[in-house]
């Protein structure tokens, strides 16, 4: 890991230890860079080291302070070694946002690649089981701990030819649902299931290819709502959606 400080002030966050996945563009980068704004210490992870290197960067010009930990959550032992490290450096987790994702290719549930799917449910929801499993050690550690993982809105409205996806994120959905009411009354740790709605991404342009982005919201709006969330006291199990366009 490779870290970027600056000096910080009286800030919200000042303090807390944010863990960000997927944080070299998009939400996950719109995020990281509020956090650290906010006066949160972020661990950026990703696979595009110098993507993340640009947001370490950003986030060190606006004087916040971060860590690069490019890791592929689908490597064998990655996760682990990434939690190792954090527990080493700092002891605790206060925020986990699980942001990364993939999106196969949008086909009928008949013509799935098996092997873009299978790499999704790695990605989608085994990385994301992992990284609860590695860290819930270190959340209950914090003294306000919160999870939010971002899903979609086909996790629970189908749609036809999105069955690969959406069925990766349901099954998030589940998995972090059950979290929030295993860890409820154990310990601190507040979960949250947030679907961003239409959002000006990657992601986005690769499904809606004729798609003007200038008509849906920029990833900032879904990081203002986060960090707003964030600073909430909401209920463990919280889920809420940002907007209902497709």
């Amino acid at each position: 890991m490779t870290e970027a400080a600056s000096g910080s002030g009286d800030k919200a966050f000042d303090g807390q230890i944010a863990l960000v996945t997927g944080a070299s563009r998009g939400i996950g980068a719109a995020t990281a860079l509020a956090l650290a704004a906010a006066g949160a210490h972020v661990v950026l992870t990703g696979r595009d080291t110098k993507a993340l290197e640009t947001v370490e960067e950003q986030i060190f010009e606006a004087g916040g302070s971060a860590t690069i930990a490019p890791v592929d959550l689908v490597e064998p032992d990655g996760i682990a070694r990434l939690a190792s490290a954090v527990s080493q450096r700092w002891g605790k987790l206060d925020i986990l946002v699980i942001n990364a994702a993939i999106l196969p290719e949008l086909t009928s549930v008949a013509d799935i690649d098996q092997r873009a799917f299978n790499k999704a449910l790695t990605t989608n929801v085994l990385a994301s089981q992992a990284l609860i499993a590695n860290f819930d050690p270190l959340l209950r550690k914090s003294q306000d701990a919160r999870v939010i993982g971002m899903t979609t809105t086909v996790a629970g409205a189908p749609r036809a030819f999105w069955g690969a996806y959406g069925a990766t994120k349901a099954a998030l959905e589940v998995l972090l649902a059950c979290y929030a009411q295993e860890t409820e009354k154990t310990s601190k740790i507040r979960v949250a299931i947030v679907n961003p709605g239409a959002t000006r991404t990657a992601m986005r342009a690769r499904a809606y290819p004729g798609e003007d982005p200038a008509t849906v919201k920029p990833a900032a709006d879904v990081a203002d709502r986060l960090m707003s969330l964030l600073s909430e006291n909401f209920p463990s199990g919280h889920r809420e959606s940002l907007n209902h366009s497709r």
